[in-house]
């Protein structure tokens, strides 16, 4: 399975510190201009292989980067990704 998951954020610099911190854990990311649909105060996402969510989502929370949210598309648009395990917790 190929699929990937979007971080969009509110601001150009959070999105360059997390391109920092996500390459320096050798995690294989793309910058990539933000899509239209999504609304979000920076132009710039940072797109990741799905696999890597957790420790994606990890190294966001304990270098307490801002994000506007994750995403991911389903059948050609990108809609809010909520991880399994996060859905048994609620």
């Amino acid at each position: 399975m190929n699929s990937r998951i979007l971080i969009a954020f509110d601001s150009t610099q959070q999105a360059l510190r997390a391109e920092v911190l996500l390459e320096y854990a050798d995690i294989e990311i793309d910058t990539r201009p933000t899509p239209k649909e999504i609304t979000a105060g920076c132009a710039l996402s940072i797109d990741i292989p799905a696999a890597d969510f957790l420790e994606v989502d990890r190294i966001i929370k304990d270098e307490n980067v801002e994000i506007k949210g994750y995403y991911h598309m389903v059948k050609g648009i990108y809609v809010p990704y909520i991880h399994r395990e996060e859905m048994e917790h609620e």
